[in-house]
């Protein structure tokens, strides 16, 4: 069942919904749709489209990197760790505690997450990542993954996921330092 409301005229526009459970909703103009919010939350233009003021919620945590960090994506995609890291950490990406990134991704999709954690006096770093608790290799730019933080600084890791097929994920991974 599908549900027009706020149509001036038959077929000329207005918000479309499914009428069903899927959640789909579009915004038609002139007959075509223009714009499609999933149950998801992703949103669809139908051909092309620009986007303004985009914001993203961070994670802001009081917390120090050490051992194994879970990033949920479902929660954020930006993280920040204010405390000084305690020790060498591994990233575990995942959609949540009960939801694989997986299960959240499709095949073809990526996105990019911005982890930041402050350094003390020594300086400790991301040793690896795994995505659903399986290791991952990313591939660092500049070719080498980092063997130390930069101590007593805001160091940066942005890792870009792709979903190349079911479970697989090819990760593109930088760490940037800040003083």
């Amino acid at each position: 069942m599908v549900s027009t409301i706020n149509a001036s005229t038959a077929g000329s526009g207005g918000i479309i919904t499914s009428g069903d459970s899927s959640g789909v909703m579009a915004l038609q103009v002139a007959g075509n749709t223009a714009l499609t919010v999933n149950a998801d939350k992703s949103i669809a233009f139908s051909a092309g489209g620009v986007t303004k003021n985009i914001q993203e919620t961070a994670t802001i945590s009081a917390t120090a990197a050490t051992g194994t960090v879970d990033v949920d994506i479902l929660t954020s995609v930006v993280w920040y760790y204010t405390s000084n890291a305690a020790g060498n950490w591994t990233f575990n990406f995942r959609g949540n505690s009960g939801t694989t990134l997986d299960s959240v991704m499709s095949t073809g999709q990526s996105l990019t997450v911005a982890f930041l954690v402050q350094l003390g006096s020594t300086g400790y770093y991301a040793s690896a990542i795994t995505i659903d608790g399986v290791a991952n290799t990313p591939v660092w730019q500049g070719g080498l993954a980092p063997s130390s933080g930069s101590p007593s600084n805001l160091d940066a890791y942005v890792y870009t996921i792709i979903k190349t097929s079911s479970a697989t994920f090819k990760v593109l991974a930088q760490r940037i330092s800040y003083s």
